[in-house]
């Protein structure tokens, strides 16, 4: 687990400390942009890098020129339905792709 110096913790020393996880949405297609003038091909067993999904935020780096990227877990969907997902742990994603969730 990566643990930035603005990670949050629960809990002490005696009972455990656990990492305190916010709620947040990722804009996949911020985070995985296509770029104008590509042609789209569909690949059906492929991930599918649309839309938002949930993630939980649990630390955040500043970046040298002043942005803030954060430490989030958060699954993708694969195209064709399946119940399986592409688990991500310790991802670095730009704030700019993130949104809080209630």
């Amino acid at each position: 687990m990566i643990i930035s110096p603005y990670t949050s913790w629960t809990g002490d020393a005696l009972h455990g400390r656990s990492h305190v996880l916010t709620p947040v949405w990722i804009r996949l297609d911020n985070l995985f942009p296509r770029p104008d003038g590509v042609p789209r091909h569909v690949i059906e067993t492929g991930l599918d890098l649309t839309g938002a999904v949930p993630a939980r935020l649990h630390g955040r780096f500043p970046s040298v020129d002043g942005h803030w990227c954060g430490v989030i877990d958060y699954e993708i969907n694969y195209a064709d339905g399946r119940r399986d997902q592409l688990h991500l742990k310790d991802q670095l994603v730009p704030f700019t792709a993130l949104r809080r969730r209630d």
